[in-house]
């Protein structure tokens, strides 16, 4: 085999040996595969080219042309000439798919999975490196700079994995490098011609015999090597050094667990920034909840737990199948007050995000696709490329209420989740935990001290919210946006959190979205500026609790407001929301009278007459109270009946115009249906709610032919110039309401005639109306204030002097 060839199958061996330290980076290897092969026959390219020979440029250019072609054939055959000449179209693919693999590249975690984007980065890389070899060590016969390009391609793949057989792929990057390295220099031995070796097996004229030993210069480079080799590998092992090196361990919660895989989170706050600074907010999902205020609805992607000074990430965690319900929340205990929520998602088909938004703690998830569950973070992550792109789901969610007094007096948490939610590195400045102990002088418990954190951050520290800062990064760059006060969301929830683990306190970030703007419709619509950080600090018998200390940014929790000055001792357990203090026995001696007795009539010094204006025997008070309550009793669960009977009536009772007649009959079947268990879809069209309510309902025959003639009635009058005639709406619609009811069970019968689902129209529009009436209320004052002022500023108005 003559040096050229021997230097280009070691080119080819060097260049996959620093390619398998992207292996850890994609869930499946066979991509390396065809890499290999495409390589291959590059490097036969520059082998013909050389042996013919054409000149060093030519070589490199024919080389070049032979991946283009190869690349197209692969991976945009369709639009190339013939599947194989490349032309405008196959560029246009290119741009489109390298743009794809960017976005892909900081969309998923570790591993990703192979879409057709991310191995053309990963092939295209390794023929770009592959040449780059080929053309130093082989072409231009240089085979030392030829390690750049290898030491490039290697370092992508360390600095991003995190898997154990890091030494591994380090081992085969430098042992291919070496092997490049020797099979140059024995290249240029064999250019000197015959080599005498004293003392070797040697003929007559001293010349070295075939298939003797190694020369001696060949035998010196092998050990000099396999020695630096050696000690490459074993150095860093033996001396101390900072973790997280090639070599170094792997931290806490980063083991791959034994059942279900694991997870490894890239950072999700890349591109938090752009999001915020993005001219145009766009919507990224929109949800519909039964909270009666969506103010506290965060929705949380994922929890960062791992703080190394410099930033926060998210651990490796084990996953396992999504349970059904999801276990109960860490840390929660049944004396807080919790109210069960249900939410309805629509992701937008532009939000492509691996982990599922969720309010939080989230109890019962419905949703379709592979998912996997993460139990520390309660978070669901896309299994295989799955992600929210267009997802629709439901989630049954609790809003937790803990109380001031609750959180003042939680126990200590656990050892374990304490020493782990508590670590801080070496390398944190000290001036971190010393101006955090200083906001917190005085505090009496962990939930003052996370309270006078949270104040200091939003309102009383000088701090300024500007998402133009720079993110920032090293160990001092906590300790740089303590000094300036500047910053947005990423600065405020990474410094209160570590603050917190300096003082003691388990803390770590979480990323999600605040609730956003409610719409017209009743629906609340997140965009990509909604998007957001905060901490989350764990008490127990609470568990996680949110925190806000970013100002001007989403609502601080009612449990984390610090108490009014007046209060004697924070400390002190505070009575729970809409409790009355009982009163004393005994009359107070003050002169003021307390709420609760001015309520019951009973102040001192106004005595109530036992039998005021009941000379006659007549009821009680209490009396007429528990019949009262009885006759509440009876009447309110036929409420949601009585009404569902007068809006079916007044819909289907064939008065108005044509138009309105067949929208009347048409959201009286929507509502119908909602009542046996059809959801109704606010993003689809006439037909398509049709066609979904024939497959939910298994309608056939008559009343699935109702339903959908009603459906093209109601697209005639909502987009045709002049409707035609939409014979009977109301007759259309009692066929299909009749045959959703044939078609459903006993219990679904029943629930759908004594509980109806769309009595929540009725939620629903309570809240409008009295969100409206509260936007007149607050501008009659505003009218009534700027009035006085107006008045005020008349009456202070100088008088001219007569002359």
């Amino acid at each position: 085999m003559s040096g050229s060839a021997r230097l280009a199958i070691c080119a080819v061996v060097a260049t996959l040996g620093a390619t398998c330290a992207l292996l850890p980076l994609v869930d499946r290897t066979t991509w390396i595969v065809q890499a290999a092969l495409l390589l291959s026959v590059q490097a036969a390219v520059g082998a013909l080219a050389r042996r013919i020979p054409l000149a060093a440029p030519v070589t490199v250019a024919a080389q070049v042309l032979a991946a283009v072609l190869m690349l197209t054939l692969v991976f945009a055959g369709g639009q190339a000439v013939g599947g194989v000449l490349p032309g405008p179209a196959v560029f246009r693919e290119f741009a489109q798919l390298l743009q794809e693999g960017a976005d892909d590249v900081g969309r998923y975690a570790i591993p990703a999975p192979a879409t057709p984007a991310i191995r053309l980065l990963l092939v295209g890389g390794v023929l770009l490196v592959g040449l780059a070899v080929d053309a130093l060590a082989v072409t231009y016969r240089t085979a030392a700079p030829a390690g750049l390009p290898l030491l490039a391609l290697y370092s992508v793949g360390a600095g991003l994995s995190h898997g154990g057989g890091d030494w591994l792929w380090f081992l085969a990057a430098a042992s291919g490098y070496l092997l490049l390295l020797l099979a140059e220099g024995r290249d240029r031995l064999s250019r000197w011609g015959r080599v005498f070796g004293g003392g070797t097996r040697a003929d007559s004229a001293g010349v070295l015999a075939a298939g003797g030993p190694a020369l001696a210069p060949v035998r010196t480079g092998r050990r000099i090597g396999a020695l630096a080799l050696g000690i490459a590998l074993l150095a860093p092992a033996v001396l101390p050094s900072i973790s997280g090196g090639l070599l170094g361990p792997r931290g806490e919660g980063e083991g791959a667990g034994d059942d279900g895989g694991t997870i490894s989170a890239v950072n999700p706050l890349v591109s938090l920034q752009n999001s915020l600074n993005q001219p145009e907010n766009r919507e990224v999902m929109r949800y519909r909840t039964s909270a009666e205020s969506a103010q506290d609805m965060y929705l949380r992607i994922v929890a960062l737990d791992r703080f190394d000074g410099a930033s926060w990430r998210a651990s490796e965690r084990r996953v396992t199948d999504v349970p059904e319900p999801l276990p109960t929340p860490t840390g929660l205990m049944p004396g807080v007050r919790t109210d069960p929520v249900n939410t309805s998602v629509s992701a937008a088909s532009g939000y492509g995000q691996d982990y599922l938004p969720l309010p939080y703690p989230a109890e019962r998830v419905r949703i379709g696709g592979q998912w996997r569950y993460e139990p520390e973070g309660r978070t669901l992550v896309g299994d295989h490329g799955q992600t929210t792109r267009g997802m629709r789901y439901q989630v049954e969610s609790l809003m937790v209420q803990p109380t001031a007094a609750q959180l003042a007096a939680a126990p200590a948490p656990p050892a374990p989740l304490l020493r782990e939610y508590t670590q801080v590195p070496p390398s944190l400045p000290k001036s971190v935990e010393t101006t955090a102990r200083k906001v917190t002088a005085g505090a009496a418990n962990a939930y003052q001290q996370a309270v006078r954190l949270q104040d200091w951050f939003s309102t009383s520290g000088g701090f300024r919210y500007d998402t133009q800062v720079q993110s920032g990064s090293g160990t001092g760059a906590i300790e740089r946006f303590l000094e300036d006060k500047r910053g947005f969301c990423v600065h405020f929830s990474f410094s209160m959190a570590a603050m917190a683990r300096t003082l003691g306190i388990p803390a770590r970030v979480a990323v999600g979205f605040t609730p956003g703007t409610p719409q017209a419709d009743g629906t609340v619509s997140v965009g990509s500026k909604d998007a957001h950080s905060w901490p989350e600090l764990y008490f127990e018998g609470t568990g996680w609790t949110r925190f806000e200390p970013t100002p001007s940014r989403g609502s601080q929790p009612e449990y984390s407001v610090a108490p009014s000055p007046a209060t004697t001792d924070p400390g002190v357990p505070l009575p729970l929301p809409g409790r009355s203090h009982a009163p004393t026995a005994s009359p107070s001696t003050g002169g003021g009278c307390p709420p609760q007795l001015k309520k019951a009539d009973g102040c001192p010094g106004t005595p109530v007459q036992a039998d005021s204006g009941s000379s006659g025997g007549g009821p009680s008070a209490t009396t007429v109270a528990l019949a009262a309550g009885a006759l509440a009793a009876l009447v309110l669960p036929v409420l949601p009946v009585l009404w569902r009977s007068r809006i079916r009536a007044r819909r289907l009772g064939g008065t108005g115009e044509p138009a309105q007649r067949t929208l009347a009959a048409w959201r009286e079947l929507i509502d119908s249906a909602w009542d046996h268990g059809i959801l109704p879809e606010e993003s689809h069209t006439p037909r398509q709610a049709a066609a979904r309510m024939v497959t939910a309902g298994r309608l056939e025959g008559p009343p699935a032919q109702a339903a959908e003639r009603l459906a093209t009635a109601v697209e005639q009058v909502l987009y045709a110039p002049q409707p035609g005639p939409s014979g009977d709406p109301a007759a259309d619609a009692g066929t299909a309401v009749a045959g959703l009811g044939a078609a459903a069970g006993r219990w679904v019968r029943l629930r759908a005639r004594l509980a109806p689902r769309s009595a929540a129209r009725l939620l629903w529009a309570a809240h409008r109306r009295r969100s409206q009436a509260a936007v007149r209320l607050r501008s009659g004052r505003a009218a009534a204030a700027a009035r006085r002022v107006a008045r005020a500023a008349q009456a202070l108005r100088p008088r001219g002097r007569r002359a």
